[in-house]
């Protein structure tokens, strides 16, 4: 293969100023995510916790369809959609030889659902009374799973996507899809009761920051190979 050029003044300009901008959103996040448990465990989102929660079963209650519409787009972000949607990525970058991204795409999926299983045990907050929920679901409730593991896995895959193609509007495109994918989820969690919507916001943190890092981990590992590793077309430039 033909050896690249060397990235010229600008390109590593542009290069560190990425990295310090993830750094500092996904830093930012985290700090999110540390306020949000701080209330929670004292109470102090109890309030707005329970006006959300009584405003989700009044819209139920007055628009019947919305429930089954919700249960679909809850689906969105089960386990069984999630862990299909990464084999089937990492299967992909496997084939076409992008393998070290792939073992990154693995490990950061699995490795963030160890992490909002070790939160859930620290926090030990209960679930949202079953006669405010559609449905009753076991489990702890904060952060959401469905919310974290969702921003994870889309906000990736569509990141993995996005790096290969070069219009800046459908890289954006995208982008917003993904992110639009891992909000209605996460609304859809809130809408039928199952959680509280700070769970759900805490799992939106939780995983748009650990997104954020692992694809900056993936990018730097991924841009320091030589010119016959897996680097083109995975990543954003």
């Amino acid at each position: 293969m033909e050896e690249l050029p060397p990235p010229g003044r600008f390109d590593r300009f542009r290069s560190l100023a990425l990295t310090l901008l993830v750094g500092f959103s996904a830093a930012l996040l985290a700090l999110i995510f540390v306020q949000l448990g701080s209330e929670m465990a004292e109470g102090e989102t109890r309030a707005f916790d329970m006006s959300l929660l009584r405003a989700a079963q009044a819209l139920r209650d007055g628009h019947p369809w919305v429930a089954a519409v919700m249960r679909d787009l809850s689906g969105l972000g089960s386990t069984a959609v999630l862990a299909l949607c990464t084999t089937v990525t990492v299967g992909y970058l496997a084939l076409v030889s992008a393998r070290k991204v792939a073992w990154l795409v693995a490990l950061a999926v699995t490795a963030g659902a160890v992490g909002i299983s070790v939160l859930k045990a620290i926090f030990e907050r209960g679930r949202p009374d079953a006669a405010f929920a559609e449905l009753v679901v076991s489990g702890l409730s904060f952060p959401s799973g469905h919310a974290g593991m969702s921003a994870i896995v889309f906000l990736t895959v569509g990141a993995l996507l996005a790096g290969t193609r070069r219009r800046p509007v459908e890289r954006t495109y995208i982008l917003a899809v993904a992110t639009f994918m891992t909000v209605l989820v996460g609304l859809s969690r809130v809408a039928l009761g199952v959680h509280w919507a700070t769970d759900v916001l805490a799992g939106w943190a939780y995983g748009f920051a650990w997104a954020l890092v692992w694809l900056l981990i993936a990018r730097r590992q991924v841009r320091g190979g030589g010119p016959d590793s897996d680097r083109d077309q995975v990543l954003p430039p």
